[in-house]
């Protein structure tokens, strides 16, 4: 009984974490940094005026909550199993745990950079660096690839355990 109990707390632990670790990639994506470029008081030079940098905290977020799914169910497994079902979803779990984890903190990293330089407004356009669409999504995307696989693995795992 306890052991079925461990199970179940487990897997709707996960399934918890893995959803807000979901939400917070898509609300990263909707709320990446945005650039204009505004022109100085003198109207002599442009810079690049960012909004709101809320983005690489929920990817920051995201990636931490994605981490510790892993860790909580590699823990609960103990990492491996000796059925061949269950290490095949464990290494497509952490294939694409891996490939979330990149997007997330290449999404954050990015994000977070503004450029620092300056333009003459008649010159040149300058151009102000942001996030390109997509990285967050494609994070978001893979963090619902790996909840489904880890799911499958740890349910892999117990029902093979008893």
């Amino acid at each position: 009984m306890a052991s079925t109990a461990w199970c179940i707390i487990v897997q709707v632990s996960a399934i918890l974490l893995n959803l807000t670790a979901f939400g917070l990639a898509i609300a990263a994506e909707h709320r990446r940094s945005k650039a204009t470029v505004t022109p100085d008081p003198a109207q002599e030079y442009g810079y690049c005026v960012y909004d709101s940098d809320v983005a690489t905290g929920y990817g920051v977020a995201a990636l931490l909550l994605l981490t510790a799914v892993q860790v909580l169910v590699m823990v609960a497994s103990r990492c491996f199993c000796s059925r061949g079902t269950a290490l095949v979803l464990l290494f497509f779990s952490s294939l694409t745990f891996l490939i979330a984890a990149a997007c997330l903190l290449a999404g954050s990293v990015r994000n977070a950079y503004h450029t620092r330089d300056r333009g003459i407004i008649n010159a040149d356009p300058l151009s102000c660096e942001t996030l390109r669409k997509g990285v967050f999504a494609a994070g978001a995307a893979f963090t619902f690839f790996t909840a489904i696989l880890t799911e499958f693995y740890y349910i892999s795992y117990s029902t093979s355990r008893d």
